[in-house]
């Protein structure tokens, strides 16, 4: 059964796989981007800077913010997408459309690696993380630090002799 798409339809399609292609390539950039964060905190636990990490965890949370806005209209796209994504009728011209649709199945492949590829760097700096947590806590059982003020009264709750008759002759 042939399918005769109008000229509107067309395009209508076209605009839709190419908008698509877009966000699944800003979505692609903003992974490649946190892997890249993902990596340098790697460098930075392994240098225990603290600050430094401090900072490339805000720098993730706020990538990770975008991804999630960018995946809230990714979602209802792809729904418009796959239910237009069928082939258009044998006398229409459809290169653009082919081509835009190959397009976007190479970018959801490559976005596909790089989810995984965060994941497992993400899993790999969880346990650089707790490793270097479980260090510190020996380190801190080791040197048994103690408050070396700890049983010490306050200087203004310490007591003064009391006080004596004292006789004043003039």
């Amino acid at each position: 059964m042939k399918q005769e798409l109008t000229q509107s339809e067309l395009n209508e399609r076209i605009a839709i796989v190419r908008r698509f292609k877009s966000l699944l390539e800003a979505q692609r950039n903003k992974f490649r981007e946190y892997l890249t964060v993902l990596e340098k905190q790697q460098c930075t636990i392994e240098a225990e800077d603290g600050d430094a990490l401090a900072a490339h965890t805000e720098l993730s949370s706020q990538i990770v913010a975008n991804i999630t806005n960018l995946q809230k209209v990714i979602v209802p796209m792809q729904a418009l997408y796959e239910s237009g994504a069928t082939p258009p009728a044998q006398g229409s011209d459809g290169s653009a459309d082919s081509a835009d649709q190959s397009g976007v199945t190479q970018i959801q492949t490559e976005l596909a690696d790089l989810q995984r590829r965060v994941l497992l760097q993400n899993e790999h700096n969880q346990m650089l993380l707790q490793a270097h947590l479980r260090q510190l806590r020996t380190q801190i059982a080791v040197f048994d630090l103690k408050n070396p003020y700890r049983g010490k009264r306050s200087v203004y709750a310490e007591k003064t002799s009391a006080g004596s008759m004292f006789a004043v002759e003039a």
